[in-house]
């Protein structure tokens, strides 16, 4: 059971993605088959915009379960959903012997109208959380942002929302990556005293290339200190130097979560799993 490695003081997860085109699911499996042999204590698949590949999701975190014998945790999104499209999706995991899923609300699909989001069925990912701790036997987990969501008001009521996820039955979390730890230590510290005893697990982004800086990051809403902007900086003509850099900051954050009793780590290793050996094997 994925709630077993809190017994541990250290553990390490990783997010895969389900491929876009249904012909690059080949290398997909050949992704995880890598993944496997690094025995990580699970490993995620994300869901896609509005669920559009939630039955992938299914399929992945199957392979990953009973081809790999490596626990899952399959992404649930709810923003586009109604009540049944959860239930049946619930169902296909149970059949397929997955038992744990991420809850998010996730962002507004491209394809969905504004009036469409604001008469959503879940208006918050507490809403998918209540009903699926009512409704299934899964076990659940949620998302948490060391540097607030980005629709979130203040800090304070981002936690007050966490805090209700674990009220209403979320077992742990998982943070939205960070790229400064301080950021992440005086998070934790302001969830313990907001009564939150749910594990914290730390999301780790490695930075490999100029073009997430520009995606990945902005989306997350994730500060980017001045230390790894002089790394773009000083290495954006270098392609190779900029990856092996960008590794090395995500190593450096591990490393250091780890000495400060943090060692719950979740790689979003964006289905890369030489760069993510890379990693695992310079904090081992």
């Amino acid at each position: 059971m994925i709630r077993d490695m809190f017994e541990k003081n250290s553990s390490l997860s990783f997010e895969v993605f389900p491929p876009k085109k249904d012909d690059e699911f080949e290398n997909c499996y050949k992704v995880l088959d890598s993944l496997a042999t690094l025995n990580p204590d699970f490993i995620s698949v994300t869901y896609g915009a509005g669920g559009s590949r939630s039955k992938k999701t299914v399929e992945i975190a199957s392979y990953i379960k009973n081809n790999l014998k490596i626990d899952a945790m399959a992404h649930m999104t709810c923003v586009g959903s109604t009540q049944d499209d959860i239930l049946s999706v619930a169902g296909a995991l149970a059949e397929a012997g997955i038992d744990h899923v991420l809850a998010l609300r996730g962002d507004k699909p491209a394809l969905m109208s504004q009036e469409q989001f604001d008469k959503r069925i879940f208006d918050h990912a507490t809403d998918l959380i209540h009903f699926l701790n009512k409704k299934t036997n899964l076990n659940i987990s949620a998302s948490c942002y060391p540097e607030k969501h980005p629709e979130a008001i203040s800090m304070d009521s981002d936690i007050a929302f966490m805090k209700m996820k674990q009220d209403m039955g979320a077992k742990m979390f998982i943070s939205q990556l960070f790229f400064d730890n301080a950021d992440f230590y005086r998070f934790v510290e302001r969830t313990q005293r907001a009564g939150i005893t749910a594990p914290i697990v730390a999301g780790i982004m490695p930075i490999t290339s100029a073009k997430q800086i520009g995606t990945t990051v902005s989306l997350s809403g994730s500060s980017v200190p001045k230390q790894l902007a002089d790394i773009f900086a000083k290495y954006a003509d270098d392609k190779d130097a900029l990856r092996a850099a960008g590794i090395d900051y995500a190593i450096n954050q591990i490393l250091d979560l780890k000495k400060c009793g943090m060692g719950h780590i979740h790689i979003y290793c964006m289905n890369k799993p030489k760069m993510t050996e890379e990693i695992c094997q310079a904090i081992n």
